[in-house]
């Protein structure tokens, strides 16, 4: 009997869709069979939903619990960090698992490499804490540093927190 596997499939903007649609080809050609429950996130839904991302894709992922995102952008300007921090936030994605393997006759520098990557997605550089330069919060964090520190930051710094 063959099972039909239920999947959210984000295809992005920019070139999102064109990388969605060739890796749903990609996987259609390995016999399984797919049901994709598409759904829509980034600058392209801004407009329309009030934000890049939407209620309705956070529900078709849980219920599905499995997603294939394309490249998605961020609205610039728009109070909203990242789509991508979003729903590592939001779905509590702890890690990013990079598997690396190398195929006879790809070229490359290393032989025999048959690994997995694991990246922590929650702290560090890609917990999503941002301040940009002239926000409330940014100033808020010079005032602090230079309190604490007893020396000043520059007035137009930004800041990422790691």
């Amino acid at each position: 009997m063959l099972v039909t596997h239920k999947v959210t499939l984000i295809p992005g903007d920019g070139i999102g869709p064109e990388v969605t649609e060739a890796t749903k080809r990609v996987l259609e050609a390995t016999g399984v069979t797919f049901n994709w429950d598409v759904v829509y996130a980034g600058a392209n839904v801004q407009d329309k939903f009030g934000t890049p991302l939407p209620d309705y894709v956070f529900e078709s992922i849980r219920k599905n619990k499995v997603a294939l995102k394309g490249p998605v952008t961020t609205p610039v300007g728009s109070g909203f960090r990242s789509v991508n921090v979003a729903l590592r936030k939001g779905l509590d994605l702890y890690a990013c698992l990079r598997p690396c393997k190398t195929y006879p006759g790809a070229p490359t520098l290393f032989k025999d490499v048959d690994i997995v990557v694991v990246r922590e997605n929650t702290e560090d550089l890609y917990s999503g804490i941002e301040f940009e330069e002239g926000t409330p919060e940014a100033m808020r964090l010079m005032e602090l540093i230079t309190e604490t520190k007893g020396e000043a930051v520059r007035t137009d710094s930004g800041f990422s927190i790691k």
